[in-house]
């Protein structure tokens, strides 16, 4: 005798009653661009030819949207995302970056992510030590534009003796006489000599360092 056996499977449906409560669900779009934003900001203005006698019944959903440009007053943040978005805010302004950096103690003691965050989305370079978990943003910043100074510095004697160098190169002068007229060693002045003359006759300065610094890397 072979027995047969049979399942069902029972599928309980629950219907929402007036008594029944839902929980909102807030969604909010961050931006941490560091121009202002210029996107959409609800659903109709994607709509393209709409028929206005429509519009009405068309849900227009619009977006709860947090840019940095936009906020006027940071106290209601309790977190990093303060800084990130004070910095983000002025960004495009290193005056205002500077004015802030100093006057907000908070940027004294800012956790490493944050940092990274700041780099990444504001474009900064702030030296980072692994090995920290704060960087004093303040000093970093501060490091950095001396740094900045320094370099622009080297640049402009490194351009300046280019510019020399042309000058006498121009003249019909020798390597050797050149060392001598700016009491420089020859190996000094050679590689310099031969950049600015395969450039002959423009002899434009910022493009010969260019080339220096080129075959620098090349070395």
């Amino acid at each position: 005798m072979t027995k047969h056996h049979s399942s069902a499977t029972i599928s309980l449906k629950r219907e929402f009653t007036k008594e029944d409560k839902l929980i909102p669900v807030i969604t909010i779009t961050v931006y941490l661009g560091t121009k202002e934003w210029d996107g959409p900001r609800k659903l109709s203005d994607m709509f393209g030819d709409v028929d206005e006698e429509l519009l009405p019944f068309i849900p227009d959903y619009r977006i709860n949207l947090l840019a940095p440009r936009e906020i006027t007053d940071f106290t209601g943040f309790r977190t990093s995302i303060r800084q990130l978005f004070e910095v983000l805010q002025n960004a495009y302004d290193k005056e205002k970056m500077q004015e802030v950096l100093q006057n907000d103690e908070k940027f004294s003691n800012v956790d490493r992510e944050t940092v990274e965050a700041i780099n990444l989305f504001a474009g900064t370079d702030i030296d980072i030590d692994e090995k920290e978990e704060v960087i004093d943003m303040c000093k970093a910043w501060e490091d950095q534009k001396n740094e900045g100074r320094e370099e622009g510095r080297e640049l402009g004697e490194r351009q300046k003796i280019i510019s020399l160098i042309v000058k006498k190169l121009q003249k019909d002068k020798s390597v050797a006489e050149i060392a001598d007229d700016l009491e420089e060693k020859e190996e000094v002045i050679a590689p310099i000599y031969e950049a600015a003359l395969s450039m002959k006759p423009d002899y434009d300065v910022e493009k010969i360092y260019e080339l220096l610094e080129k075959n620098k890397k090349l070395a």
